[in-house]
């Protein structure tokens, strides 16, 4: 198996330049030329368009380097599956989390996998959920952790919480400590929100389409404690999740604005690649998160 040229190419195809990949790949840049050589031979067709000004991955090369993320995953997990012995949980696994699934939901669950698993090395790559599912789509991450679901197809799905969020405002604002209030005094607000791509802004985006909210103003922030700090501000009203909110609430930085008759929950749920399922440290993991959160658990 060509793992060494494989891992150069997709390397190459990433970066797009031979001196960089060489300083990435801690070899020489002849070297790397060489494995491009070897694949290009294997192969029997050009893999890229080269000039001074430029590299360009080629139709021909498109089509390997998705096949090529593929072998070396699989290669990997061989090699750690025959590395590891009995029933040891060791190696690596790197975990895509969404934003509000990595800050407050997950190191619960973190903590309790090194302690029963020690020689396990976590690796927390932290995102938003479209970025997440890109992610574990192209094998940078073993598994992601995402709010609701993905339509991708080649992704196995499975939920593992039932989420519920809250709109929240700063402790003077009209609304808050008003007791429950009706879906129309929600018409003409300032929201503060999470960016395009993330869980929470979609399940916002829903909410003020489905009621029909005229909205007077959209801020973006891409980070939960930044919109906490601008609604506590007095800057708007922002829908968040229960974890993320749960501590402001109890230290009386933030009010919780109760709506008659209305509810807000979501699935969180969990990706992986099928070629990922029978990866010791995967299943490990999904075996961890579905003991503490049993898929009919609410909260």
């Amino acid at each position: 198996m060509y793992y060494d040229e494989l891992k150069t190419f997709v390397t190459l195809a990433e970066i797009k330049n031979f001196t960089k990949t060489a300083e990435v790949l801690l070899m020489s840049q002849p070297s790397v030329s060489l494995h491009i050589k070897n694949l290009e031979k294997e192969f029997q067709t050009k893999l890229f368009q080269r000039s001074p000004k430029f590299l360009k991955i080629t139709p021909s090369g498109e089509i390997l380097y998705d096949r090529a993320k593929q072998m070396i995953t699989i290669y990997e997990q061989a090699r750690q599956d025959i590395l590891e012995h009995l029933n040891s949980v060791k190696g690596e696994l790197k975990i895509g989390a969404s934003f509000t699934i990595g800050e407050y939901i997950l190191p619960a669950l973190l903590f309790e996998l090194q302690q029963d698993y020690p020689e396990l090395e976590l690796q927390v790559i932290i995102g938003n959920t479209e970025e997440i599912v890109h992610s574990v789509r192209s094998y940078e991450v073993d598994v992601g952790l995402i709010e609701g679901q993905t339509n991708d197809k080649e992704l196995s799905v499975q939920a593992f919480m039932q989420d519920e969020l809250f709109i929240v405002s700063s402790n003077t604002h009209r609304l808050a400590g008003r007791g429950k209030v009706e879906i129309a005094d929600l018409q003409n607000q300032a929201w503060i929100t999470r960016e395009v791509g993330s869980g929470t802004r979609e399940y916002l985006n829903h909410v003020i389409r489905s009621n029909g909210l005229k909205v007077k103003s959209m801020l973006t922030i891409s980070s939960n404690q930044g919109i906490k700090e601008a609604v506590i501000h007095g800057m708007g009203l922002s829908l968040l999740s229960r974890s993320v909110i749960q501590r402001d609430v109890e230290h009386h930085n933030l009010s919780i604005i109760s709506l008659k008759n209305q509810a807000f929950t979501r699935t969180l749920s969990c990706i992986y690649s099928p070629i990922m399922q029978d990866k010791k440290n995967v299943k490990t993991f999904i075996q961890a998160l579905n003991k503490k959160w049993p898929v009919n658990h609410e909260g």
